[in-house]
């Protein structure tokens, strides 16, 4: 069920899984926070019987566009060949922002409501169990950076890491966030001697907020790269490259676009996730060939 807490979507798989006798549902929140969206979905799912509007990773009103498209380009380091690992190729717009963001629900899009959708209580006889922990919170999520990591640096004593996440509007929240952040980024520091390892969050959903975290971003960049140190860029988000493209345009520095999908960890996520969230579920039940690909 794609979308931020999105009733149509979530009422239309919960309407395929009725339709097959299904009473027991573990509903697993990909999300980066747990906090994320957490309260609409209860209200959705029918677990809470009223909603505080300022609940959970709620966005502000917007009635205008400004301008934050969903954008993967990214330019390469100087004289340097440079091949996207992604199918958004430069000149191209990525549907995927990572947390669930698509372009017809969420502020500052490139098209379409700026408004979005309200929660509603949907009817199932079904019982739900949701998962409360995010997806940023998973040691499992080590091993993706490191391997995004490799796969983009050649020279760590040259090279600075630069980690971006969506990030939330509530100031005490993004604390939480980025210290999520450097203890999931904490083994990259043994892959090599980076210049630096930074973590930041855009805030994206937040323009007065997101407008002094561009400023910081950006002037992180251009100081690596005027100090001769190659950046790398490496998404905190459960798949693609956002809006970062847009936001570092003009700079030098070195991604492929990759969020923590797809990655073998993700999928053991998502299975160990939903063993946790229906704990009397048979073992046998979400048994599963694994996935070897990254």
């Amino acid at each position: 069920a794609f979308g931020m807490a999105k009733t149509s979507t979530l009422k239309a798989a919960v309407e395929r899984l009725d339709a097959q006798g299904v009473d027991h549902i573990a509903v697993v929140r990909m999300f980066i926070s747990g906090s994320s969206f957490l309260d609409k979905t209860e209200y959705i799912l029918g677990l809470r019987e009223s909603l505080d509007s300022e609940a959970g990773h709620t966005m502000p009103a917007v009635t205008t566009p400004h301008s934050s498209p969903k954008d993967s380009l990214h330019t390469p380091p100087k004289g340097k060949p440079h091949k996207p690992g992604m199918k958004d190729m430069p000149g191209t717009h990525a549907e995927e922002a990572g947390e669930g963001h698509r372009k017809m629900d969420m502020p500052g899009s490139m098209g379409g409501s700026m408004m979005m959708e309200p929660p509603v209580p949907i009817e199932s006889d079904a019982t739900f169990f949701l998962s409360t922990e995010g997806v940023g919170a998973s040691p499992l999520i080590d091993d993706i950076l490191l391997a995004r990591v490799r796969a983009l640096s050649i020279d760590p004593a040259t090279e600075a890491i630069l980690i971006l996440a969506h990030g939330p509007g509530d100031d005490a929240e993004n604390e939480q966030w980025l210290i999520d952040m450097e203890r999931r980024a904490d083994r990259l520091g043994g892959f090599g001697p980076f210049v630096e390892i930074r973590c930041e969050t855009l805030r994206e959903d937040w323009p007065g907020r997101r407008a002094e975290a561009e400023k910081r971003i950006r002037a992180f960049v251009k100081a690596q790269d005027e100090a001769g140190v190659r950046v790398l860029v490496v998404p905190f988000r459960v798949a693609g490259f956002g809006p970062y493209g847009k936001v570092l345009e003009g700079l030098d520095y070195t991604a492929d676009g990759l969020g923590f999908s797809p990655h073998p960890n993700m999928t053991r996520w998502i299975d160990q996730t939903a063993r946790a969230t229906l704990p009397s579920l048979p073992a046998s039940a979400l048994d599963h060939p694994a996935s070897h690909t990254d």
